[in-house]
């Protein structure tokens, strides 16, 4: 993969696919800039270089076309306040106007794009979109780590319009993958992982990967109680994969035969409803009573988790301890991340996946006291599982 120290932009064009997939509050303000700042260093180079910038990404999910909660230009005055310049907003992404805004651009200068998902022939990784997207830079770099799983038109097809020496990595992309790297190849011991979240199902994968370079494979949030059932246990109203109880059992199984010490909450913070005003109370984990749930680590749990936390050398953490969403039930991603935070600030390595961990990370004010927080949920656990991203593939 070319990178960008290896490349001089002056004089160049670049089209920089970027994922200013930000979230906006109901008054389309930002509420976190954290993916426009990871990008900023990309940026900087390629303008100090004496380049111009053509920025192009996508925002939520919109249906069938244009919808202003979703356009861009929500984001322009944010990025002309980052980069210390005006950026001019295209109210489009692949029209002739675009193209000659983008052709346009004297050094120096940056265009935005409006948003790529407003044409479905994005996501389809339609080929004749992606040419369209290409004639807006004359060198393409991918910055794009968080979408970088997906074989959409702006991250894995468009690439093939240039030359190979003209598709460049850009510093966030690469800095994630070392990052992950450091993780899976050269952990020093004791190395946790820390997976929380709804569901197993959406972390066989990735747990089975761990069980094979993991000292300590820590499980909570929501799956927690699959395992529990699968334990023997009674949950009474807790999320629960009926359908997953024997995989959580094989996984429970493949841990022991391994000698990875899995640790499953002994008990939970339980409530008689799904909201910040329920009753509260602690259970043993296997004895759940009946119309209620566990919503959070109980206190047993967070301690034993926070010791194993805080002894280890290499830490990984994708996922919430429970619904972090709501302030009583938010005490053990709490818990863990400042513990996280403790062992770093001893010497340990903490990469934090994104998503919601990220989120819980920055929202509890722990973002600068870990080692690196990642964009990409789910493209830094395709990546850590051992599959292809399409988006790191297409540089080559």
């Amino acid at each position: 993969m070319n990178t960008l120290d290896t490349y001089n932009f002056a004089g160049k064009r670049a089209v920089v696919r970027v994922d200013f997939n930000v979230p906006l509050d109901k008054s389309l303000h930002i509420t976190d800039d954290t993916r426009i700042r990871a990008a900023t260093p990309t940026v900087a180079k390629i303008l100090n270089d004496g380049g111009s910038v053509v920025l192009i990404s996508h925002l939520g999910r919109p249906k069938g076309g244009p919808e202003d909660k979703y356009s861009l230009s929500h984001i322009v005055d944010r990025l002309s306040k980052e980069y210390g310049r005006e950026v001019k907003f295209a109210p489009d992404v692949a029209s002739e106007a675009a193209v000659q805004m983008a052709q346009a651009l004297q050094p120096g200068e940056v265009l935005l794009c409006e948003n790529l998902r407003f044409y479905k022939e994005e996501e389809g990784g339609d080929l004749a979109f992606a040419s369209k997207l290409a004639r807006l830079g004359d060198v393409y770099v991918n910055d794009a780590f968080g979408t970088a799983h997906r074989a959409h038109a702006s991250t894995a097809v468009m690439a093939a319009n240039f030359a190979p020496a003209d598709r460049v990595g850009g510093y966030l992309l690469a800095s994630e993958i070392d990052n992950a790297q450091k993780v899976l190849d050269k952990p020093e011991r004791p190395f946790t992982a820390i997976m929380g979240g709804a569901k197993i199902s959406d972390k066989i994968l990735i747990i089975e990967k761990l069980l094979d370079k993991v000292d300590n494979l820590l499980i909570g949030g929501g799956m927690a109680y699959t395992f529990a059932v699968a334990g023997g246990g009674e949950v009474g109203s807790s999320l629960l994969e009926a359908d997953k109880v024997e995989l959580a059992k094989q996984l429970i199984a493949k841990a022991k035969a391994k000698g990875v010490n899995l640790v499953l909450p002994a008990d939970s913070t339980i409530a008689d409803k799904f909201a910040n005003d329920a009753n509260v109370d602690v259970a043993d984990n296997h004895h759940i009573p009946a119309g209620w749930m566990g919503l959070d680590l109980g206190p047993e749990s967070r301690e034993v988790f926070a010791s194993i936390i805080r002894d280890s050398k290499t830490i990984l953490w994708n996922g919430p301890m429970g619904v972090f969403e709501m302030s009583n039930f938010a005490v053990g991603t709490e818990f863990v991340a400042q513990a996280i935070a403790e062992a770093t600030e001893a010497g340990a390595y903490s990469l934090i996946g994104g998503g919601d961990s990220a989120a819980a990370v920055q929202q509890l004010g722990f973002g600068e006291r870990v080692s690196y927080i990642s964009t990409g949920g789910g493209a830094l656990l395709e990546f850590m599982e051992g599959k292809e991203l399409p988006g790191v593939t297409a540089l080559g």
